[in-house]
């Protein structure tokens, strides 16, 4: 979930071979995650089937992909015949079924709820050919309870990509407690294939990286709701002080504060531990509908093709 202000370098496509099993990429989702992933293997020349409930969900994705690929023109990190070959390889689907017919390895990339994963995965389970791969893009859902909801436990492994996924090189992979060891070795080598740096844990709640960064933001939370300091002190420290590229506030708004919130709800749940308790503020943000950069309005208000950060009057008159 964490990403930076920062543009490293986008990756470049590459000219390794392939592996053998895993030609076809089916993904499940055509949000941000969703069509960022699809963009990745697109450009590295994989075939990829993008699948979603909406049509017009994947019309706008595929919009979204194109200008992605325009800004990776301007850099000189792709020309325009590959940017036209890399979307000639995307095709959309609302037909799952149709989706996964050849699918070798699918991504899930859904929102971040447990009843609508494992509604997805007893679909993909049943539909995928028996020798795919069933990954997903969870944040912090275990990965062994998804699994347990598909006849393939030891295929089933998590692959957790960071947003935006065409500029951010980190995955996290996550071994379920079947996941067997041939399943993860295709995955980490796929990674590399895609110009990521594949990194593996293992399946606790939040794994590493939300059970390190979403207690983080959470405290802030606190530090704010207790009156400690105000939301632009609490980012210019972090920012200033620790070498953050973004303040945790400002990353909790491009987050998303319900996804922030349904996180530290996992952890909370997961561990048992009163200290991963959700602020008091962020549940009442969300439960407001003030999510953040996806509202218009979280910690700071978010105007569509502005980069200014303007702090909301919440929390100019008001002591939390």
């Amino acid at each position: 979930m964490n990403t930076s202000t920062l543009e490293p370098t986008l990756s470049q496509p590459t000219m390794q071979s392939k592996p053998i099993d895993i030609k076809n990429i089916t993904v499940i989702g055509a949000g941000t995650m969703g069509n960022g992933i699809c963009h990745v293997f697109a450009q590295h020349g994989y075939n990829v089937s993008m699948m979603d409930v909406s049509q017009d969900a994947m019309n706008k994705a595929m919009i979204t992909i194109g200008k992605n690929m325009d800004r990776q023109i301007s850099k000189q990190a792709m020309t325009e015949e590959e940017k036209l070959a890399s979307l000639s390889r995307i095709a959309t689907y609302t037909d799952m079924a149709e989706s996964l017919k050849d699918a070798d390895l699918v991504i899930e990339a859904a929102t971040e709820s447990i009843d609508l994963k494992l509604k997805i995965f007893e679909s993909i389970d049943k539909h995928a050919p028996e020798k795919c791969i069933l990954a997903t893009n969870t944040s912090s859902i275990s990965i062994t309870r998804i699994s347990a909801h598909t006849k393939r436990m030891h295929k089933v492994i998590g692959m957790h990509f960071m947003n935006p996924v065409p500029v951010m090189r980190l995955v996290e992979i996550i071994n379920g407690y079947a996941t067997d060891r041939e399943t993860t070795n295709a995955v980490i080598e796929l990674s590399k294939i895609i110009g990521k740096v594949p990194c593996v844990v293992n399946d606790y709640p939040g794994f590493i990286s939300n059970r390190i960064l979403l207690p983080m933001i959470n405290e802030a939370i606190l530090a704010l709701q207790e009156g400690v300091a105000g939301v632009e002190e609490i980012d210019t420290i972090m920012k200033l002080g620790m070498a953050h590229p973004m303040g945790p506030l400002q990353l909790a708004d491009f987050i998303g504060l319900d996804t922030c919130y349904s996180i530290m709800n996992v952890l909370h749940m997961g561990f048992g531990n009163q200290k991963y308790a959700p602020a008091t503020l962020l549940a009442n943000m969300v439960q407001a509908g003030f999510l953040g950069v996806k509202s218009g309005e979280g910690f700071y208000k978010h105007v569509a093709g502005s980069k200014e950060l303007v702090v909301s009057e919440r929390f100019l008159h008001k002591k939390w």
